[in-house]
């Protein structure tokens, strides 16, 4: 944790006064702390041709909060002045009411960087990267006759965030994040498909914008729209899946990620509340939550109330052990924070989130776990899927899938979902690949109205028994 002065933007607003209006504030509480953010991101779109979007935003501001028990207090505002922040505190303070609390011991110090503070916005000159799109859309173009539209995309931000709590304790983190990618539609005999892929992290530009990444994410976008363009109809009813590695894992993500965060089990609106100990999974499976990989687009060096991110193991072959939590919810269920205290902006209060959640390999070779199914599909691909955390229920939307027969891979298929529920399918794990990998970069997570940036990831998987929603073959 930084020892530098607490000079939050060079704004009037300086360390004494802020520590004196929180002080008052948190007078009584169990928690608090006030979170001051500065945000700058470029986006730079080039679609059909042109320049479709250029934008440029900027925001900074704060958010104070008090914590008594159940109850937050929570204001904001982008005027970082001490009138602003007295204004706040009148606010936050209601939650405390005539105090009494008993204040939650301060975040472990920690000086750990898991990515670099250089921001990626000025790592290439605007002229530079309109340059680099219009070479995208060139390449794309000229790879195949079939190729009539194409879009590329350059995004970077700066998050520079300060968090100052009642007892002294000051931290500091500068966040960026940068992703380029590419999307192709093609078309054959009046038949129109699409495809994408792209990715980025916590890290600059430079490697990003060079030929050498982005060419590859070019061919991998116009490979998958080629795929869907010899798609047929997707089969329906209950049969084998298998997942393929990385990116599939956003389904662990949903059908059981959000059931392991603290406030839903605290609530026990969860199906997995109150099962720590018993065996939820096939025995095999562990998942965990990660957020200090070095430069992945979920880490963080500390949450959003300033305790450092950790490697939180959440089931343990097969066994649930653990939630994901903030400081309020660990608190009042008698365990420690997990690092997981995330807010998308100042204007957001923190609760329980993901940042990188993946589940270990296994021994299983991948060509033989596909081999396995006799009459199923093997998805590698996947767009957009609901949960619903009280059971677990989910539907997904597979942007890239075979049917397989026999364990032969036959032709792509098009319109297959994924249904299901949580608990029960991760009990139908039949096989673990030893091929284990992480998402390219593109995850965002949303909960109660907040977008934050995540990470998922699984080896090649083989569930026995889902239902697969689509047209009959």
């Amino acid at each position: 944790m930084s020892e530098a002065p607490f000079r939050p933007f060079e704004t009037k607003l300086d360390e004494a006064a802020a520590l004196r209006v929180l002080r008052a504030a948190t007078q009584g509480a169990d928690d608090g702390e006030l979170f001051l953010e500065r945000r700058r991101s470029e986006v730079l779109v080039f679609d059909d041709g042109r320049v479709k979007t250029a934008s440029y935003d900027a925001s900074e501001g704060f958010g104070l909060r008090a914590v008594r028990g159940e109850t937050a207090g929570y204001a904001h505002s982008t005027e970082i002045s001490e009138q602003a922040l007295k204004r706040a505190a009148e606010t936050a303070r209601l939650a405390v009411g005539d105090g009494g609390g008993t204040w939650a011991d301060a975040p472990k110090a920690s000086n750990r960087r898991l990515y670099s503070d250089e921001n990626p916005i000025a790592q290439a000159s605007f002229p530079a990267k309109i340059e680099t799109l219009r070479e995208i859309d060139a390449f794309t173009r000229g790879l195949d006759k079939r190729v009539v539209q194409v879009s590329a995309t350059i995004a970077a931000s700066m998050q520079e965030v300060e968090i100052l709590r009642p007892d002294g304790v000051r931290v500091r983190d500068a966040r960026p994040m940068s992703r380029v990618n590419v999307s192709v539609i093609v078309e054959e005999n009046g038949r129109r498909e699409s495809g994408s892929h792209g990715g980025g992290g916590r890290a600059g530009l430079t490697e990003l914008v060079q030929p050498a990444h982005w060419q590859g994410a070019a061919r991998e976008a116009l490979r998958i729209a080629l795929v869907n363009l010899r798609a047929e109809p997707a089969p329906a009813g209950e049969m084998d899946v298998a997942l393929g590695p990385g990116w599939p894992g956003v389904l662990l993500h949903e059908a059981v990620g959000h059931g392991l965060e603290g406030d839903f089990n605290r609530k026990g609106t969860s199906a997995f509340s109150g099962r720590i100990g018993e065996r939820v999974a096939a025995k095999g499976v562990t998942v965990l939550d990660d957020g200090t990989i070095p430069d992945r687009r979920g880490s963080i060096s500390f949450d959003d109330e300033g305790t450092p991110s950790g490697k939180t193991v959440l089931i343990e072959d097969g066994i649930l052990v653990g939630y994901m939590q903030d400081r309020q919810n660990a608190r009042l269920m008698g365990v420690a924070p997990t690092g997981n205290g995330r807010r998308e902006s100042y204007a957001h209060a923190p609760m329980p989130r993901m940042t990188n959640t993946y589940m270990l390999g296994g021994e299983a070779d991948p060509e033989a776990i596909v081999a396995e199914v006799k009459d199923g599909i093997y998805a590698v691909g996947f767009g957009g899927g609901q949960v619903d955390i009280t059971n677990g229920k989910f539907v997904f939307s597979c942007t890239e899938a075979y049917r397989v027969k026999n364990g032969v891979i036959g032709a792509p298929v098009k319109g297959a979902t994924l249904i299901g529920d949580g608990p029960t399918a991760m009990t139908k794990i039949r096989a673990i690949g030893n091929d284990m990998a992480l998402d390219p970069g593109i995850g965002n997570c949303g909960k109660a109205g907040q977008w934050v940036p995540v990470g998922v990831g699984q080896p090649t998987l083989l569930l026995g028994g889902l239902t697969v929603g689509g047209s009959a073959a």
